[in-house]
């Protein structure tokens, strides 16, 4: 009988997320900080919304793009926050943030087209290139540089096969950003070179003492850039698994023909609850940040005060600690944390491979809960110290 399987597909790596996240479920008295999910509750008059929609019998389904009121919300927000002007026929509404990047690289890659990324990053970047027939090229970003990504490393990428920059700021896992003279150089650098840009902005609404730019704001750069966002992390709605792109009207169109096959429309529901977050939820936005940004303040300085090296994040729910001086893998150190202290936290590879020596830690958790964590990092830390 012949192979019935995709060869991509055989040999594409799982989550390495998801491994820790499966093992702690069946381990008692465990602690996760492995998981990038909010622990807040989607604000209630976001769910009284969803509600009255299903009371209301809007059951079926909306256009393939998206109902045409979230759209229009999306232009409004996407204007008062980052001065990105759009009109709604430039919007399309996704599941999450995840299929707007699926279907983004499907619309713009040709088999052997080059796709750079920066890493450090979301697991779901290269197993997307791939599965579009394109060439991922990562960038390794550098501690010494904030894990932001520079010039001079995006010039060494680019070959005259590349075609797309994803740009995954604030990025995940390494609370890093990207401000407002970092992206002029680079977007100086995609126009030269005449290349795309899909820009992921998730944890636009998440950052710290910094205030999010977006790359598409740059000169030149609107023409040529996709921007990525959603729901799930600015508004605690996960589970809601509702995201947008925006771009130019000719790649969208292509994007919304994948979806159309592919998925037909995101959740009404979901949609009518959205249109609700966007025009009366930036209160909430603003007390959710607030206590991250508490909680990224401890979980910082506690990491530094029982002995890991720690740069500090401004943007997202992550930070990133070093454990190169303890003699183990990433894998080791949390595998062994996870079977000593019950204590779940992602090795920095499930992120690439120059995430090695690093560990994800993730503060969308209470402060009670981080700080019973932090306890056993601390005792794991003293047995383990050379």
């Amino acid at each position: 009988m012949r192979n019935p399987l995709n060869n991509k597909v055989q040999v594409m790596k799982p989550s390495g997320i998801r491994k820790f996240f499966d093992i702690v479920s069946e381990m008692k008295d465990a602690i996760s900080l492995g998981v990038g999910e909010p622990d807040f509750e989607t604000p209630w008059h976001i769910r009284e919304e969803a509600i009255y929609s299903l009371e209301k019998g809007r059951t079926v389904y909306t256009s393939n793009a998206g109902l045409k009121e979230l759209k229009v919300e999306v232009c409004n927000y996407l204007k008062r926050r980052y001065g990105l002007e759009y009109p709604d026929k430039n919007v399309l509404v996704t599941i999450g943030g995840s299929e707007a990047i699926d279907a983004a690289l499907r619309a713009m890659v040709d088999p052997g087209d080059e796709v750079l990324i920066p890493e450090p990053c979301y697991v779901s970047y290269v197993p997307c290139v791939a599965l579009a027939d394109g060439v991922p090229v990562t960038i390794e970003l550098k501690a010494e540089n904030e894990f932001r990504l520079t010039k001079q490393e995006l010039l060494d990428a680019i070959t005259d096969k590349t075609k797309i920059l994803i740009m995954p700021f604030p990025n995940n896992p390494t609370g890093a950003i990207m401000e407002e003279k970092d992206l002029r150089e680079i977007a100086e650098v995609v126009v030269e070179k005449d290349l795309f840009v899909i820009s992921d902005e998730i944890y636009s609404e998440l950052t710290y003492g910094r205030n999010h730019v977006s790359i598409a704001s740059m000169p030149g750069m609107k023409e040529r850039t996709i921007v990525i966002n959603g729901f799930s992390k600015s508004y605690a709605m996960t589970g809601w698994r509702l995201g947008y792109a925006v771009g130019p009207e000719e790649i969208i169109t292509q994007m919304i023909k994948i979806h159309q096959f592919a998925i037909m429309c995101a959740p009404t529901t979901s949609q009518y609850a959205a249109v609700e977050a966007l025009k009366n939820g930036d209160s909430d936005v603003e007390v959710m940040r607030d206590a991250y940004d508490k909680r990224r303040k401890y979980l910082v300085a506690r990491l530094r005060e029982i002995g890991l090296e720690c740069f500090e994040p401004y943007g997202a729910f992550y930070v990133f600690p070093c454990i190169k001086g303890f003699g183990m893998t990433s894998e080791e150190f949390a595998t062994k944390l996870l079977e000593e202290e019950k204590l779940a936290i992602v090795p920095g590879t499930a992120f690439g491979d120059c995430g090695e020596g690093f560990l994800r830690i993730s503060y969308a958790y209470s402060i009670e809960q981080l700080k019973e964590a932090l306890d056993r990092m601390e005792n794991f830390i003293k047995r383990h110290r050379k």
